[in-house]
């Protein structure tokens, strides 16, 4: 009886290891396709009208971070897209396996091309020796969602290599990731260097693509005659909307040679061509800047010149004019004190009414 106990119990502890050996083998099956399925997410690629290249978006979803639906779209040439050929491209229905290879990592794709036009799923798997290398180059290893911001934006260790010989401050990975999720590319690195604006931090470069300071944005300005802008200038003057565009504009109505504070003030009070037009249109010559920046201040516009005009009011001045909104006599107000009996009065008498809360 003790033998049979002894042995059942055996079977019993035998059963009970094996089942602990297969549950441990799905947990770490399990962990290593939660790992490389953490990226993963669709993919849409069309050709351009106007190149050869595609215009290529990748939507994604962290399941690991749980960052919710992000979104990437950029052009890439075809030959970057290994495994995808000219003829499934251009077919009229064809199933398709391919790679996007990039330094950090490999977004591995699977659908369906017709016409020109394709869809279908990708995987992330991050590239061990990009970490490697980062590593040597004295920087951490990145983790996984910094990798695949890397992959997805194509960041490259050309770049890295490119702020160091340019003497950038030493940076860490994670700027080196915001770099990346920001759009800061090796051609806009060297670029800006050529144009012969010295960067040395990692942050104010990305902060420049941040704001929108592009090349074009930096030969426009320097075409315009502001050159050699410090680079804090670049980033405000973009922030405030002053562009070539706008200084051409401005230019053509007869105001030139401004500085880039007085383009600045003129932005930020909202003075634009079609209002100095306005203005001239309405008999008012061609106002120095800071009358008109007064006038928008003040809101004198065209909708309230014509409407004291229409009331009888079609001489008056603009400093007149900005006296009347100060003291609230508008259109509106003139034709209630009128229906009171106030038909002769003055400006002056006007104000005076409003100013003693006539308009009550």
């Amino acid at each position: 009886m003790t033998a049979n106990i002894s042995l059942r119990r055996v079977a019993q502890i035998i059963t009970a290891a094996a089942s602990i050996a297969v549950l441990l083998a799905i947990v770490v099956l399990v962990s290593k396709t939660n790992a490389q399925d953490s990226y993963t997410g669709q993919w849409i690629l069309e050709t351009g009208r106007t190149s050869n290249q595609f215009h290529a978006t990748f939507s994604y979803r962290s399941g690991k971070e749980g960052r919710g639906n992000s979104m990437s779209g950029f052009m890439i040439d075809p030959q970057r897209l290994q495994g995808l050929t000219r003829e499934q491209i251009g077919s009229a229905g064809s199933h398709v396996v391919f790679q996007l290879v990039r330094d950090a990592g490999t977004l591995n794709c699977e659908g369906w091309f017709k016409d020109g036009k394709g869809s279908g799923h990708f995987t992330f798997a991050p590239n061990p020796g990009f970490a490697a290398e980062l590593q040597k180059r004295g920087y951490e290893s990145p983790t996984e969602v910094q990798q695949f911001a890397m992959t997805i934006n194509d960041f490259s260790l050309a770049l890295v290599d490119e702020l160091k010989a340019q003497g950038y401050q030493r940076s860490t990975t994670d700027q080196l990731a915001r770099m990346a999720e920001h759009g800061v590319s090796l051609d806009y690195v060297r670029e800006v260097r050529a144009l012969g604006y010295t960067v040395d931090q990692v942050e104010l470069i990305t902060r420049m693509v941040d704001h929108g300071v592009s090349l074009n944005f930096i030969r426009d300005m320097e075409a315009a005659g502001f050159k050699q802008l410090p680079v804090e200038t670049l980033i405000r003057t973009v922030d405030h909307g002053v562009n070539a565009r706008f200084i051409n504009e401005l230019a053509e109505a007869g105001f030139t040679g401004l500085s880039l504070e007085q383009l600045t003030r003129t932005v930020d009070h909202g003075v634009n061509v079609k209002f100095i037009k306005e203005v001239e249109t309405l008999g008012f010559g061609h106002p120095p800047l800071e009358t008109l920046i007064r006038m928008v201040d003040h809101g004198v516009n065209g909708k309230f010149i014509s409407g004291v005009r229409e009331l009888g009011f079609t001489n008056l001045t603009i400093e007149q004019l900005v006296k009347m909104q100060d003291h609230g006599v508008n259109p509106a107000f003139i034709k209630k004190m009128r229906s009171r009996g106030f038909t002769q009065n003055s400006i002056d008498e006007l104000i005076k009414l409003a100013d003693n809360g006539f308009e009550k």
